[in-house]
């Protein structure tokens, strides 16, 4: 009895492993998309990947058929979620500006991008893993996309200086 789970067990972290070490490069870059760092300096998205490659060992019996990738995916989205809407008013200590391509978005658009562009996620799948209306998730990212392609534009130079000064000629 005690080898029959030896071996189940050694069969699960051998398919965990295996799992594991083909999507956590994809999980990790997601992440990082998500919490907006810089891909070199990432803790906060090297943090989510690890809660959710634990949870999704912790999950693993129960998967019964379903895409491990999947519900790592959607555990990520959710704890980010939570982290960026629930904790975003009072920081528990200091974090580094995010300095990635996606830092100029707020966290939901930011989500939804994701998601949708970067993973693929379907738009209802997307509404049903956020509790928001497809509506809702269109908009978003819509409003996401439009910011990433037509950033605003900085302030304008000052106006009324002094004229720009004319070559000098060699005499």
């Amino acid at each position: 009895m005690r080898e029959r789970h030896a071996a189940k067990d050694a069969r699960r972290a051998r398919e965990f492993e295996a799992f594991a070490t083909g999507a956590a490069g994809r999980l990790l870059h997601a992440a990082t998309l998500l919490t907006a760092e810089d891909p070199h300096d990432n803790p906060r998205a090297r943090r989510l990947l690890t809660l959710a490659l634990g949870h999704t060992y912790a999950t693993w019996d129960r998967l019964r058929g379903e895409d491990p990738y999947d519900r790592a995916r959607q555990y990520l989205a959710a704890r980010f979620a939570r982290e960026a809407w629930h904790h975003a008013p009072f920081p528990r200590r200091a974090r580094p500006h995010p300095a990635g391509p996606l830092a100029a978005l707020p966290p939901r658009e930011r989500l939804v991008l994701v998601l949708r562009l970067f993973e693929g996620v379907a738009e209802e799948q997307t509404a049903a893993l956020l509790g928001l209306s497809q509506e809702r998730v269109r908009v978003l990212c819509d409003r996401a996309a439009a910011r990433l392609l037509h950033p605003p534009r900085g302030s304008a130079p000052a106006v009324g200086g002094a004229p720009p000064a004319a070559p000098v000629a060699a005499p």
